[in-house]
Protein backbone atom coordinates (compact mmCIF):
# COMPACT_ATOMS: atom_id res chain seq x y z
CA UNK A 1 0.00 0.00 0.00
CA UNK A 2 1.78 2.99 -1.03
CA UNK A 3 0.22 5.90 1.18
CA UNK A 4 1.95 7.92 3.71
CA UNK A 5 4.16 6.48 6.17
CA UNK A 6 2.79 9.25 9.24
CA UNK A 7 -0.94 8.04 8.30
CA UNK A 8 0.32 4.33 7.86
CA UNK A 9 2.35 4.48 11.58
CA UNK A 10 -0.79 6.07 13.05
CA UNK A 11 -3.16 3.40 11.78
CA UNK A 12 -0.82 0.57 12.86
CA UNK A 13 -1.00 1.44 16.62
CA UNK A 14 -4.61 2.33 16.64
CA UNK A 15 -5.68 -1.20 14.60
CA UNK A 16 -2.80 -2.99 17.36
CA UNK A 17 -4.08 -1.12 20.49
CA UNK A 18 -8.02 -2.57 19.41
CA UNK A 19 -6.70 -5.59 19.01
CA UNK A 20 -5.14 -6.43 21.92
CA UNK A 21 -8.32 -4.95 23.51
CA UNK A 22 -10.68 -7.68 21.71
CA UNK A 23 -12.13 -10.24 23.55
CA UNK A 24 -10.38 -13.68 23.05
CA UNK A 25 -7.48 -12.04 20.77
CA UNK A 26 -5.09 -15.05 20.38
CA UNK A 27 -1.40 -15.01 21.41
CA UNK A 28 1.32 -13.12 19.14
CA UNK A 29 2.90 -16.50 18.37
CA UNK A 30 -0.79 -17.79 16.77
CA UNK A 31 -1.41 -14.36 15.76
CA UNK A 32 -1.84 -15.71 12.23
CA UNK A 33 -4.60 -18.07 12.60
CA UNK A 34 -8.12 -17.13 13.31
CA UNK A 35 -9.29 -16.42 17.11
CA UNK A 36 -10.67 -19.46 17.49
CA UNK A 37 -8.30 -22.74 17.95
CA UNK A 38 -11.04 -24.51 16.23
CA UNK A 39 -10.62 -22.59 13.41
CA UNK A 40 -6.98 -23.50 13.31
CA UNK A 41 -5.26 -24.01 9.89
CA UNK A 42 -4.75 -27.85 9.35
CA UNK A 43 -0.62 -29.72 9.74
CA UNK A 44 1.61 -29.46 7.52
CA UNK A 45 1.48 -30.27 3.43
CA UNK A 46 -1.72 -30.57 1.34
CA UNK A 47 -5.46 -30.71 3.20
CA UNK A 48 -8.27 -30.78 0.44
CA UNK A 49 -11.11 -28.09 1.57
CA UNK A 50 -12.87 -28.82 -1.40
CA UNK A 51 -12.78 -30.54 -4.75
CA UNK A 52 -10.33 -28.35 -6.61
CA UNK A 53 -9.41 -26.27 -3.64
CA UNK A 54 -6.70 -27.51 -1.34
CA UNK A 55 -5.06 -25.34 1.07
CA UNK A 56 -1.09 -26.06 2.11
CA UNK A 57 0.84 -25.06 5.00
CA UNK A 58 4.70 -25.63 4.59
CA UNK A 59 7.48 -24.48 6.81
CA UNK A 60 10.12 -21.93 5.06
CA UNK A 61 13.60 -23.85 4.31
CA UNK A 62 14.96 -20.94 5.79
CA UNK A 63 13.87 -19.47 8.76
CA UNK A 64 12.88 -15.80 9.31
CA UNK A 65 14.27 -13.60 11.99
CA UNK A 66 10.75 -13.78 14.01
CA UNK A 67 7.37 -15.57 13.80
CA UNK A 68 7.04 -18.97 12.71
CA UNK A 69 8.14 -19.02 9.58
CA UNK A 70 5.00 -20.87 7.86
CA UNK A 71 3.85 -20.40 4.62
CA UNK A 72 0.30 -20.89 3.60
CA UNK A 73 -0.61 -21.51 0.15
CA UNK A 74 -4.31 -22.00 -1.31
CA UNK A 75 -4.44 -23.80 -4.29
CA UNK A 76 -6.85 -23.33 -6.77
CA UNK A 77 -8.18 -25.15 -9.74
CA UNK A 78 -9.42 -22.53 -12.15
CA UNK A 79 -11.66 -25.00 -14.38
CA UNK A 80 -13.96 -25.67 -10.83
CA UNK A 81 -13.51 -22.28 -9.53
CA UNK A 82 -12.95 -18.61 -11.09
CA UNK A 83 -11.69 -15.44 -9.95
CA UNK A 84 -13.15 -12.26 -8.98
CA UNK A 85 -11.81 -8.83 -8.42
CA UNK A 86 -13.51 -6.91 -5.83
CA UNK A 87 -13.17 -3.10 -5.43
CA UNK A 88 -14.31 -0.61 -3.28
CA UNK A 89 -14.53 2.12 -6.47
CA UNK A 90 -17.15 -0.26 -8.14
CA UNK A 91 -20.95 0.96 -8.52
CA UNK A 92 -22.74 -0.33 -5.34
CA UNK A 93 -19.72 -0.34 -2.94
CA UNK A 94 -17.94 2.51 -1.50
CA UNK A 95 -16.77 0.92 1.85
CA UNK A 96 -13.54 -1.12 3.00
CA UNK A 97 -13.38 -4.64 4.07
CA UNK A 98 -11.31 -6.59 5.53
CA UNK A 99 -10.60 -9.99 3.46
CA UNK A 100 -12.64 -11.78 5.80
CA UNK A 101 -15.53 -9.39 5.28
CA UNK A 102 -15.03 -9.58 1.39
CA UNK A 103 -15.67 -13.13 1.33
CA UNK A 104 -18.74 -13.01 3.63
CA UNK A 105 -20.32 -9.98 1.71
CA UNK A 106 -19.86 -11.89 -1.47
CA UNK A 107 -20.11 -15.12 -0.81
CA UNK A 108 -16.89 -16.44 -1.78
CA UNK A 109 -14.69 -19.28 -1.10
CA UNK A 110 -11.26 -17.13 -0.26
CA UNK A 111 -10.23 -13.81 -1.13
CA UNK A 112 -6.28 -11.98 -0.83
CA UNK A 113 -5.07 -8.50 -1.50
CA UNK A 114 -5.50 -7.65 -4.91
CA UNK A 115 -2.28 -5.11 -4.81
CA UNK A 116 -1.10 -2.36 -3.13
CA UNK A 117 -3.27 1.30 -3.78
CA UNK A 118 -2.70 4.47 -3.60
CA UNK A 119 -3.11 7.82 -1.07
CA UNK A 120 -7.10 7.99 -2.01
CA UNK A 121 -7.46 4.60 -0.58
CA UNK A 122 -9.31 2.65 -3.29
CA UNK A 123 -7.04 2.86 -6.46
CA UNK A 124 -5.31 0.59 -7.02
CA UNK A 125 -1.53 1.70 -8.00
CA UNK A 126 -0.95 -0.18 -11.87
CA UNK A 127 -3.70 -1.39 -14.30
CA UNK A 128 -6.54 -2.79 -12.22
CA UNK A 129 -10.22 -3.06 -14.64
CA UNK A 130 -12.61 -5.53 -15.14
CA UNK A 131 -15.41 -5.64 -17.78
CA UNK A 132 -17.53 -3.42 -15.92
CA UNK A 133 -15.58 -1.27 -14.24
CA UNK A 134 -12.07 0.28 -14.37
CA UNK A 135 -10.06 0.88 -10.88
CA UNK A 136 -7.26 2.34 -12.76
CA UNK A 137 -6.85 2.47 -16.53
CA UNK A 138 -2.94 3.12 -16.28
CA UNK A 139 -0.61 0.39 -17.28
CA UNK A 140 2.58 0.89 -15.45
CA UNK A 141 6.13 -0.90 -16.17
CA UNK A 142 5.28 -3.23 -13.50
CA UNK A 143 6.19 -6.62 -15.45
CA UNK A 144 3.25 -9.11 -14.43
CA UNK A 145 -0.35 -8.62 -15.19
CA UNK A 146 -3.04 -11.38 -14.23
CA UNK A 147 -5.59 -11.93 -16.77
CA UNK A 148 -8.94 -13.90 -16.26
CA UNK A 149 -12.66 -13.58 -17.55
CA UNK A 150 -11.50 -15.47 -21.07
CA UNK A 151 -13.58 -14.78 -23.46
CA UNK A 152 -13.14 -17.64 -25.77
CA UNK A 153 -13.25 -21.32 -24.26
CA UNK A 154 -10.24 -21.63 -26.36
CA UNK A 155 -7.84 -19.70 -24.01
CA UNK A 156 -6.64 -20.31 -20.46
CA UNK A 157 -9.29 -19.54 -18.14
CA UNK A 158 -6.38 -17.40 -16.09
CA UNK A 159 -3.16 -16.37 -16.68
CA UNK A 160 0.20 -14.16 -15.50
CA UNK A 161 1.31 -12.57 -17.89
CA UNK A 162 4.76 -11.80 -18.13
CA UNK A 163 5.60 -8.13 -20.28
CA UNK A 164 9.24 -9.22 -20.59
CA UNK A 165 8.05 -12.68 -22.63
CA UNK A 166 4.92 -12.18 -23.76
CA UNK A 167 2.93 -9.71 -26.18
CA UNK A 168 0.42 -8.33 -23.35
CA UNK A 169 -1.34 -6.44 -25.81
CA UNK A 170 -2.48 -9.59 -28.02
CA UNK A 171 -3.25 -11.45 -24.39
CA UNK A 172 -5.13 -8.74 -22.80
CA UNK A 173 -7.85 -8.46 -26.03
CA UNK A 174 -8.64 -12.17 -24.88
CA UNK A 175 -9.83 -11.28 -20.74
CA UNK A 176 -12.01 -9.30 -19.23
CA UNK A 177 -9.89 -8.51 -15.70
CA UNK A 178 -6.67 -7.46 -15.62
CA UNK A 179 -4.25 -6.69 -12.35
CA UNK A 180 -1.29 -5.60 -13.40
CA UNK A 181 1.66 -6.41 -9.79
CA UNK A 182 5.26 -6.42 -9.49
CA UNK A 183 6.49 -9.72 -11.22
CA UNK A 184 8.52 -12.14 -8.39
CA UNK A 185 8.94 -14.80 -10.78
CA UNK A 186 9.45 -14.47 -14.40
CA UNK A 187 8.72 -16.82 -17.34
CA UNK A 188 11.63 -18.75 -16.67
CA UNK A 189 10.91 -19.30 -13.10
CA UNK A 190 13.55 -17.10 -11.81
CA UNK A 191 13.91 -14.93 -8.79
CA UNK A 192 14.11 -11.02 -10.45
CA UNK A 193 14.02 -9.44 -6.79
CA UNK A 194 17.69 -8.48 -5.70
CA UNK A 195 18.87 -8.90 -2.00
CA UNK A 196 17.21 -6.53 0.60
CA UNK A 197 17.11 -5.34 3.98
CA UNK A 198 13.77 -4.09 4.40
CA UNK A 199 11.35 -6.92 5.56
CA UNK A 200 7.34 -7.55 5.70
CA UNK A 201 4.49 -9.69 5.62
CA UNK A 202 3.42 -11.02 2.47
CA UNK A 203 0.22 -11.73 0.60
CA UNK A 204 1.07 -12.91 -3.22
CA UNK A 205 -0.10 -14.82 -5.88
CA UNK A 206 1.37 -17.26 -8.51
CA UNK A 207 0.52 -20.09 -11.43
CA UNK A 208 2.22 -23.60 -10.95
CA UNK A 209 2.83 -25.91 -14.03
CA UNK A 210 -0.46 -27.22 -14.28
CA UNK A 211 -2.03 -23.75 -14.50
CA UNK A 212 -3.80 -23.78 -10.94
CA UNK A 213 -3.90 -20.79 -9.30
CA UNK A 214 -1.83 -20.42 -5.79
CA UNK A 215 -2.56 -17.93 -3.05
CA UNK A 216 0.55 -17.03 -1.26
CA UNK A 217 0.34 -15.56 2.68
CA UNK A 218 3.37 -15.55 4.59
CA UNK A 219 3.11 -13.29 8.11
CA UNK A 220 6.76 -14.18 9.12
CA UNK A 221 8.66 -11.30 7.84
CA UNK A 222 10.81 -11.59 4.36
CA UNK A 223 12.86 -9.76 2.29
CA UNK A 224 10.54 -10.31 -1.29
CA UNK A 225 13.79 -12.30 -2.51
CA UNK A 226 14.33 -13.91 0.19
CA UNK A 227 10.66 -15.36 0.33
CA UNK A 228 11.24 -15.97 -3.21
CA UNK A 229 13.73 -17.77 -2.66
CA UNK A 230 12.15 -20.39 0.05
CA UNK A 231 8.93 -20.21 -1.94
CA UNK A 232 10.58 -21.83 -5.14
CA UNK A 233 12.65 -24.45 -2.93
CA UNK A 234 8.90 -25.36 -1.93
CA UNK A 235 6.66 -27.74 -3.93
CA UNK A 236 4.90 -25.68 -5.45
CA UNK A 237 5.93 -26.05 -8.86
CA UNK A 238 5.64 -22.15 -9.43
CA UNK A 239 5.76 -21.11 -13.07
CA UNK A 240 5.40 -17.42 -12.16
CA UNK A 241 4.38 -14.80 -9.34
CA UNK A 242 3.67 -11.40 -8.76
CA UNK A 243 3.83 -9.72 -5.27
CA UNK A 244 0.54 -8.03 -4.38
CA UNK A 245 0.69 -6.38 -1.03
CA UNK A 246 3.31 -6.76 2.37
CA UNK A 247 2.88 -5.24 5.96
CA UNK A 248 0.40 -5.75 8.63
CA UNK A 249 -2.80 -5.32 5.49
CA UNK A 250 -1.41 -8.74 3.72
CA UNK A 251 -4.12 -11.36 4.52
CA UNK A 252 -5.88 -14.21 3.18
CA UNK A 253 -9.27 -15.66 4.20
CA UNK A 254 -10.68 -18.73 3.42
CA UNK A 255 -14.58 -19.47 3.53
CA UNK A 256 -14.51 -23.41 2.29
CA UNK A 257 -14.87 -26.99 3.27
CA UNK A 258 -16.61 -25.81 6.67
CA UNK A 259 -13.45 -24.07 7.71
CA UNK A 260 -13.24 -20.56 8.51
CA UNK A 261 -9.79 -19.17 8.52
CA UNK A 262 -8.05 -15.84 8.63
CA UNK A 263 -4.50 -15.18 7.97
CA UNK A 264 -3.08 -11.54 8.82
CA UNK A 265 0.21 -9.71 8.22
CA UNK A 266 1.90 -8.11 10.68
CA UNK A 267 5.69 -6.81 10.11
CA UNK A 268 7.15 -4.71 7.73
CA UNK A 269 10.05 -2.50 7.98
CA UNK A 270 9.53 1.34 8.84
CA UNK A 271 5.94 0.87 9.75
CA UNK A 272 4.69 -2.01 11.98
CA UNK A 273 8.07 -3.91 13.34
CA UNK A 274 6.59 -6.06 15.30
CA UNK A 275 4.17 -9.47 15.31
CA UNK A 276 1.98 -7.85 16.90
CA UNK A 277 -0.78 -7.38 14.78
CA UNK A 278 -3.82 -9.82 14.44
CA UNK A 279 -7.30 -8.09 12.80
CA UNK A 280 -7.71 -8.34 9.14
CA UNK A 281 -7.35 -4.37 7.73
CA UNK A 282 -10.10 -2.81 5.71
CA UNK A 283 -8.86 -2.53 2.12
CA UNK A 284 -10.02 -1.52 -0.77
CA UNK A 285 -9.60 -4.22 -3.39
CA UNK A 286 -9.63 -8.14 -3.30
CA UNK A 287 -9.28 -11.00 -5.54
CA UNK A 288 -11.53 -13.56 -4.66
CA UNK A 289 -12.58 -16.75 -5.18
CA UNK A 290 -16.13 -18.02 -6.59
CA UNK A 291 -17.78 -21.35 -8.14
CA UNK A 292 -17.82 -21.60 -11.54
CA UNK A 293 -21.52 -21.24 -12.55
CA UNK A 294 -21.50 -24.49 -13.95
CA UNK A 295 -20.63 -26.40 -11.52
CA UNK A 296 -23.13 -24.49 -9.11
CA UNK A 297 -25.89 -26.06 -11.45
CA UNK A 298 -25.04 -29.43 -11.48
CA UNK A 299 -22.10 -29.93 -13.51
CA UNK A 300 -20.44 -32.68 -11.19
CA UNK A 301 -16.81 -32.98 -10.12
CA UNK A 302 -14.06 -33.73 -12.64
Amino acid sequence: MRMRTTTLILLAAVLVALAALRPGAPAADAADEVASPADASPGEGWSRLEPGLELGVFTAPVPAASGESRIRVLRVDVRRWELVLCNTSAPGEGELHSAREWCRRRGLAAAINAGMFQADGQTGVSLMRTRDHVNNPRLSRDNSVLAFDAGDAALPPVTLIDRQCDDFEALAEGYGTLVQGIRMVSCRGNNVWAPQERRYSTAALAVDGAGRVLLIHCRSPYSTHDLIENLLALPLDIARAMYLEGGPQAQLAVEAGGRSLEFVGSYRTGLLESDLNTIGWPVPNVLGVARRKAIQQGGGEQ
